[in-house]
């Protein structure tokens, strides 16, 4: 019975100690969280796992439909083009102002496809202090699978490609299109 309260009293000052360090470190500052400085090394390892399983235990149970349905690539090229080109670019297209100043860099989905449950989690619901928002509490199910089916496609898309399928999609009267971003397709009235 001594060696077990020892034990426990040696795990209970441990915690103490641990705790005390996590507030004098969160408390001296000396962690750099501008967007302009990359993580230490081991901040980054730690964060990306913690990323990437999190994701994949919560995307794991989505029932995936039809991601080759062509009205729903259709209304999801829309999608992309009002909301997400300026993070995640368009096939041909620059880095903007805004994705040039993000850290994390968000992945460039022209050229990178990303799995489908995966991507339907992480539009529903963002990923914290990353810039990503979670679209869930503003778009329903089907316009975010909508989004996903249009994503399996876009890495093997053309710019002209994707300027057409932009220009041919249905008009969101609740987003502010960029006309840049969609090849002019933000100029069209429903």
């Amino acid at each position: 019975m001594k060696i077990f309260g020892k034990g426990l009293l040696g795990a209970m000052s441990l915690a103490v100690v641990a705790i005390i360090g996590a507030v004098a470190f969160t408390g001296s500052g000396i962690y750099n969280v501008g967007a302009d400085a990359p993580h230490w090394p081991v901040t980054h390892t730690v964060l990306q796992r913690l990323r990437d399983r999190s994701i994949a235990v919560r995307s794991r149970g989505e029932s995936v439909p039809d991601l080759n349905d062509p009205q729903a690539i259709l209304k999801g090229a829309g999608q992309y083009a009002a909301m997400c080109t300026g993070c995640h670019r368009a096939p041909g297209a620059q880095d903007s102002e805004l994705r040039r100043g993000l850290y994390p860099q968000p992945p460039d989905l022209s050229r990178q496809q990303i799995e489908p449950r995966a991507a339907f989690w992480i539009i529903k619901h963002g990923i914290k202090m990353s810039a990503m928002p979670a679209w869930g509490s503003t778009h329903d199910d089907a316009t975010i699978w909508s989004m996903v089916a249009f994503l399996q496609k876009l890495p093997s898309m053309t710019p002209e490609q994707y300027k057409a399928i932009v220009a041919k999609a249905p008009p969101d009267d609740d987003m502010d299109m960029d006309p840049k971003a969609m090849g002019n397709a933000g100029n069209r009235k429903g």
